[in-house]
């Protein structure tokens, strides 16, 4: 199989590259060289998607069996790429979001509910991130009709990961003393691990298939209290979790699931945030490691020579990270309800 990854320098791209390599796939990928290496046995061709002249020079270096684009968030970038690529590819895998289907986190989705209303020409400023992911699908059905594969992935974990999810709790069980633990430690969620996805996608591909997946894990998969303990257990830093009551944190307005790794409190607004289906992937061989393993897998990755730097190198929310500071406030303000 020739596989080209538009990408493929960082976290889930990274996931579908190594998998790839690991079958023995001939894998290209295509980036502008900025965000990380390649991995080695990767042919590497550096341009911007955004670029006429890049494109056409892409795709005469094809044909590939299938195309994988992690990086696709304009409707119109994405189309242009899937049109140069449509005669040299056979399979175009676009990895979207959860965030394209409505009414998704305020109720559960699947596979049937509403794509949010965007067109597959649509720029950077036709909307928000949510419509702009479902243009984005749109314009891949529309150039590689029959032949698109649309994965939506919920919360994606693993090594690589720089949102500072996982690896927010790892750092700040290493940084010991009292640690802020929001909500209730039974509460569930659902995760996926990105070399999850990636095998999933890539099985897809290898079997011919196209059409829409939801690939979120399996339900409930982990809680919060798995999370906190193996955190605090793997960095063994002496850390002692404080769970703070989600009432009392919402006094304290402090964002959910961002500034504050996966806390969503349960308000109106997010009562589906963890109600997504995976079924149809499931039944079709998505196969999901143990939610321990990702977290431990990713205080490896961490404490490997620049692997803290690599997780925290980039944020696509700087203003609403939780500070030491703030978070002693926070606790001290807990500390003196619960005591007086």
């Amino acid at each position: 199989m020739r596989l080209l990854v538009i990408g493929g320098t960082v976290f889930l791209g990274k996931a579908f590259v190594a998998d790839a390599l690991a079958r023995g796939w001939e894998v290209t990928t295509f980036h502008r060289g900025r965000s990380g290496a390649d991995l080695p046995g990767v042919e590497t061709i550096t341009g911007d998607r955004e670029n006429e002249a890049d494109l056409a020079r892409l795709a005469a270096a094809g044909p590939w069996d299938a195309v994988v684009d992690v990086c696709g968030y304009v409707p119109r970038t994405v189309g242009a790429s899937a049109r140069a690529l449509s005669p040299q590819a056979g399979t175009y895998l676009y990895i979207s979001s959860i965030n394209a289907l409505q009414p998704w986190p305020a109720a559960p989705v699947d596979e049937s509910s509403p794509r949010f209303a965007c067109s597959p020409d649509a720029g950077p400023d036709d909307g928000q991130y949510p419509a702009l992911k479902a243009g984005c699908e749109r314009a891949v059905e529309r150039d590689f009709d029959g032949r698109a594969l649309v994965l939506r992935p919920g919360v994606v974990i693993g090594p690589g990961d720089r949102m500072r999810r996982v690896p927010y709790w790892l750092r700040r069980a290493a940084q010991g003393g009292p640690m802020l633990a929001p909500g209730s430690p039974g509460r569930t969620m659902q995760l996926i691990d990105a070399r999850d996805i990636a095998a999933f996608g890539l099985d897809r591909i290898a079997a011919g298939g196209s059409g829409t997946y939801l690939t979120t894990g399996e339900p409930a998969n982990a809680t919060w209290g798995e999370l906190i303990d193996q955190a605090v257990s793997l960095t063994d830093a002496g850390t002692e979790p404080v769970w703070v009551e989600d009432a009392f944190l919402a006094t304290q307005q402090i964002p959910p699931f961002v500034t504050v790794p996966f806390w969503a409190p349960p308000v109106e607004q997010l009562a589906g945030v963890w109600g997504f289906s995976s079924k149809k992937a499931l039944e079709d061989g998505l196969r999901c490691r143990p939610f321990a393993e990702s977290v431990r897998d990713t205080w490896t990755w961490m404490t490997e020579r620049g692997g803290m730097e690599e997780a925290f190198a980039e944020y696509r929310y700087p203003d609403q990270t939780l500070t030491r500071e703030r978070e002693a406030q926070i606790l001290a303000a807990w500390d003196a309800r619960e005591s007086g």
